[in-house]
């Protein structure tokens, strides 16, 4: 292995998080809501209000950053021989433990990536989401070093690894369609927010562009917001860490060159001040995300990758946020929703049930 090239291994994770964390304030600059510059979870939870999986008014936007991020990872996995279709590992188990991690999310109100751009914004709120990750993810690896596997997924037909992408690629024609031929109006089954944070968005361009650069970024980076924590405690490596590091450092500086730093617990963009429930919310999906394998971002890039086991984890988020607003889970500036701190309770008992259950000894048996 070269110099370069040892060079680029140690601190890929520090560039792709300082990446991030700049880029993100810049599309918040550029009209994406508050501290949400870049967020998997509110941002499927928006594909999919704009699909038609629920009929949240203010949260449905075809949103560009989460295609780019697969389609840049595709690119990535391609260019660099890394493009390998596999599959078949627990697939229902994983599509219930997407579910359950985007309501944990959306009690929340964001994934572990906004998390850490809620705080370097000033919202002190996520520091309690922020303990409730590591908790979970805590928690995870207690089940993990008690034999957790959800199995080994195997060799797949090329057509496996695609099918990710391909729906990503046909979203995106979707857009350019909107935005070019009707002027960036809904039509159809496509349903888009004309108020709240569904409405406020970069340039569909912009946006789609900055997901390339985040997909590749973190394809050649590895880089988990899971992963980090987790191989901290496990491994006491501190490998990962040091891109979350950069990312809320390289975040908080832009935010305050920006203008867009403002500290506090009340008033803060899309989000509530209910410490229990932003705590309780991240447990759950920390937990969910330890046990499937990574961070949301993580398994966008997986399944650009060809991981279709990646991918069913993300279709489960894609149907979770259906069922998050459809049924009154997901939180908002208000408060956690009618029934989320119950649905939290549920996912954490059966993401326990998972743990304790699947173990190497029993899929081998």
């Amino acid at each position: 292995m070269s110099d370069k090239q040892s060079w680029l291994n140690t601190y890929w994770p520090v560039i792709a998080g300082a990446s991030v964390g700049v880029l993100a304030p810049i599309l918040v600059k550029l009209g994406n809501p508050g501290n949400m510059g870049v967020c998997v979870a509110c941002f499927t939870r928006d594909i999919s209000g704009a699909l038609g999986l629920h009929k949240a008014a203010t949260v449905q936007y075809l949103r560009p950053e989460i295609m780019g991020i697969v389609l840049g990872a595709l690119a990535a996995a391609l260019l660099f021989r890394e493009f390998r279709p596999r599959t078949g590992s627990a697939p229902i188990v994983r599509f219930l433990l997407g579910a359950f991690a985007m309501i944990g999310a959306l009690v929340f109100l964001g994934c572990p990536w906004r998390a850490y751009l809620r705080l370097s914004g000033g919202d002190w709120n996520a520091l309690y989401g922020l303990v409730g990750l590591v908790a979970g993810i805590w928690a995870g690896i207690g089940f993990l070093r008690a034999g957790f596997s959800l199995g080994r997924s195997r060799p797949a037909p090329a057509t496996v690894g695609w099918v990710m992408p391909g729906l990503m690629l046909i979203l995106i024609v979707v857009v350019v369609y909107i935005f070019t031929s009707l002027a960036g109006s809904a039509a159809g089954p496509i349903y888009f927010s004309t108020s709240g944070p569904g409405s406020q968005h970069a340039p569909w361009l912009v946006s789609l562009a900055v997901g390339l650069v985040i997909g590749t970024m973190l394809q050649r980076s590895r880089l988990c917001t899971v992963g980090a924590v987790r191989d901290m405690i496990m491994l006491r490596d501190p490998h990962l860490l040091r891109g979350i590091i950069a990312l809320v450092g390289a975040a908080f500086l832009t935010n305050l060159l920006l203008g867009q730093f403002r500290p506090g617990f009340a008033g803060q963009p899309v989000a509530h001040t209910a410490a229990l429930w932003n705590f309780a919310g991240m447990v759950l999906a920390g937990l969910a995300f330890t046990l499937a394998g990574g961070c949301p971002g993580r398994q966008l890039i997986l399944a650009g990758e060809g991981d279709g086991d990646a991918g069913i984890f993300v279709l489960g988020m894609l149907v979770g946020a259906g069922f998050a607003h459809n049924f009154s889970l997901a939180s908002s500036p208000a408060g956690p929703g009618t029934y989320g701190p119950v649905a939290v309770v549920i996912g954490l008992l059966v993401c326990a049930v998972f743990g304790f259950s699947m173990r190497e000894r029993e899929i081998a048996g």
